[in-house]
Formats: C-alpha cells, sequence, structure tokens
C-alpha cells in the first residue's frame, strides 16, 4: 500500500494510504470470508489519511476527473507529499475557517516544492465545490494545477465553473 504523510500546522493530516477496492464474500459452505476483487464496476480508489483527530478517507473521483486523479495519484505513488521521495514531507500550509485547509506543495520550512508540469483544467466535470471534497488549487491561470489541493471546509459553489472566465476549481474526490 503507497503512503503519504502531511505535516499541518496542527496535526491535521499526517499519513495517507492508497487502498485497492476490495469485496468481502463469504467462502460459501465453510462461512470463511475472503478477499475478492470487484468484478462488476472498477473499484472506487480510497486514500486514507491518519490524522492526530482521526482518521479521513478521500474517494477519488477516476471517472470524473481522470487527468487530475492519476496526477494526484502518481504524487501519492512518488512520496512527494510524505517526503519519501528524498526531498521532504509537505504540509496544510493555509488553513481558512468556513472556507478549505490547502496543502501539498510546501515543506515545513514554507520553501515550495518542485512539481512536474501543471495538468490540464477538469472543473468541467460536473463535480462541485461543495464541503467535504476535494479540489486541485491553482493560480490564475486555469491550467496551472500541480501537486497543491484543498478540501472544501464548506459550500463553496463560487469556485465552481459557470460558463464564464476562468474556469472553476477541478474537485476530483470527497471525504467518505
Amino acid at each position: 500500500m503507497k503512503r503519504m504523510s502531511l505535516i499541518a500546522l496542527l496535526p491535521l493530516l499526517t499519513a495517507c494510504e492508497k487502498t485497492e477496492g476490495l469485496t468481502q464474500e463469504t467462502g460459501g459452505d465453510t462461512g470463511e470470508n475472503s478477499a475478492v476483487e470487484d468484478t462488476q464496476a472498477d473499484p472506487a480508489v480510497q486514500i486514507e489519511l491518519v490524522t492526530g483527530l482521526g482518521t479521513v478517507v478521500i474517494e477519488l473521483a477516476e471517472t470524473q476527473a481522470p487527468i487530475t486523479t492519476a496526477n494526484f495519484l502518481q504524487y501519492v505513488d512518488e512520496g512527494f507529499y510524505d517526503g519519501d521521495d528524498g526531498a521532504g514531507g509537505t504540509l496544510f500550509h493555509r488553513v481558512i475557517p468556513g472556507f478549505m485547509a490547502q496543502g501539498g506543495g510546501l515543506l515545513e520550512s514554507g520553501v515550495e516544492k518542485t512539481t512536474r508540469s501543471a495538468i490540464v483544467n477538469e472543473s468541467d466535470n460536473g463535480l462541485e465545490n461543495m464541503r467535504g471534497t476535494i479540489a486541485m488549487a491553482r493560480t490564475n491561470d486555469p491550467n496551472s494545477a500541480t501537486s497543491q489541493f484543498f478540501i472544501n471546509v464548506e459550500n463553496n459553489n463560487f469556485l465552481d465553473i459557470d460558463g464564464s472566465y476562468p474556469p472553476g476549481y477541478a474537485v476530483f474526490g470527497e471525504v467518505v
């Protein structure tokens, strides 16, 4: 399993683990339980965030935001967030009560980590910046998102695409 840690100003997130979609199936007459792969639709990928305040599970929206989800998972797999990449772990550097908590790009020292190239903005995917969703942070350039993301702590509909310029902020999962 993949692990990701983030240092928060107030120990918000300390570890993250990617879990594979498995279902439990009863083993017929034996009554034993065994884990088997879900043979129906692709199982949703979930990220488990273990914090000083408990565990938070985020389910990623791979179907609606395939580019954004793949980008996020690549950072997780590379150890970018927890420092397993050798450059140091990231932290939540911007926490605004009643709005959102943003992290994933700065070291504890406040220095910005080197990221891969920016991705295409997928804010037109039908997902809204509602309480409990996770979205990509970006600059004024709609296609500038790299590693930073935020968790909406309130409904932030003003961050959604509305047909005007610039486009909204791409939601790619939710806290479950």
